[in-house]
């Protein structure tokens, strides 16, 4: 069984920094591609970021391109802005190819439980 958790959400004001961490639980040595999700009330989850099984490759929401780093247990966000708000989810695929990145939900195997993020003067 795999078990993700995440951690490093709070309050922040705009312009701040904040990294979030995704801790993977599993009784094997399999590795996967990842993903970071968020959603707010009332929308969908929204895809933000996701990094390739083999860490060779990124890929980013243009919302967040250039603002956010992926790392295989990471998030990197810079420069928050108030439309970043919202419940941040790590995700991970199984049975993932070496370099491949996927940006649905419903690619992804595993969930964690989120971490709130709120951006506000």
């Amino acid at each position: 069984q795999v078990q993700l958790s995440e951690s490093g959400g709070g309050v922040v004001q705009p312009g701040d920094s904040l990294r979030l961490s995704c801790e993977v639980s599993s009784r094997t040595d399999e590795t996967y591609a990842m993903g970071w999700f968020r959603q707010t009330a009332g929308k969908e989850r929204e895809f933000v970021a996701a990094i390739s099984r083999v860490d060779t490759y990124s890929f980013y929401a243009n919302s967040v391109k250039g603002r956010f780093t992926i790392g295989t247990k990471f998030l990197r966000m810079n420069n928050l802005r108030p439309e970043d708000t919202g419940i941040y989810y790590c995700a991970a695929k199984e049975f993932a190819s070496e370099d491949g990145l996927y940006r649905s939900p419903s690619d992804y195997t595993y969930w964690g439980q989120g971490t709130q993020v709120t951006v506000s003067p």
